[in-house]
C-alpha cells in the first residue's frame, strides 16, 4: 500500500495471463487542512478558532463563497481575509433520513444559508428538523470532523437554528 495514497496495487493470474489493478480505499471524505496539502488552510484555521471568514479581491473588492485564491471577476490572485457575520438566515434545505453514511447523524440537514449576501451549502447541526424552514435565523457553529493524518483537529463550518 502507498501510505500517501492509500493505493493498493493487487495482481491476479487467471487461464496464464497475469492482471494486474490499482484500486483505492477511499475513507477520508474531508479535506486535509494543512499548509501542505490545502492553499486555502488558513480558512480552516479560522473555522477551528470559532470564525468564519472569505476572501474579498483586492483588484475589485469582490467577496467570494467560498473563499478562492483568484478572483472569478478580475482574475486577480491579490486577496485579503474578512470576517463574515456569525448568523445569517436560511435560503432553502434538505433533510436525509434514508441512505446516511455511517457514522453520520441521523437525520442529516443540509441547507444553504445567505450570510453577507453569500449563499453557502453546509450543514445544520443539533437542530429539530420539525424547526428548519426558509427564512429562519441560523448561527455559525464549528463542526469537528474527524481527525486528520497525525492526529490533527479539523473543523468544517456549519450552522445551528438560533
Amino acid at each position: 500500500m502507498d501510505p500517501g495514497t492509500g493505493a493498493v496495487r493487487t495482481t491476479a493470474r487467471v487461464n496464464a495471463r497475469t492482471w494486474s489493478a490499482t484500486r483505492v480505499k477511499m475513507i477520508d471524505p474531508y479535506p486535509l487542512q494543512n499548509g501542505e496539502t490545502n492553499s486555502m488552510h488558513v480558512f480552516y484555521e479560522h473555522v477551528a478558532q470559532g470564525r468564519l471568514t472569505t476572501t474579498r479581491c483586492k483588484g475589485c473588492n469582490t467577496l467570494s463563497w467560498p473563499p478562492r485564491r483568484f478572483c472569478g471577476e478580475c482574475c486577480s490572485d491579490q486577496f485579503d481575509w474578512v470576517d463574515l457575520p456569525n448568523h445569517g438566515r436560511i435560503h432553502g434545505y434538505s433533510i436525509q433520513e434514508a441512505g446516511v453514511p455511517a457514522g453520520f447523524r441521523k437525520p442529516l440537514i443540509f441547507a444553504v444559508v445567505e450570510v453577507a449576501g453569500l449563499r453557502m451549502f453546509t450543514t445544520l447541526v443539533e437542530a429539530d428538523p420539525q424547526a428548519v424552514g426558509v427564512g429562519k435565523p441560523v448561527r455559525f457553529t464549528p463542526m469537528a470532523v474527524t481527525d486528520g493524518p497525525g492526529g490533527a483537529k479539523r473543523f468544517l463550518p456549519a450552522f445551528t437554528l438560533a
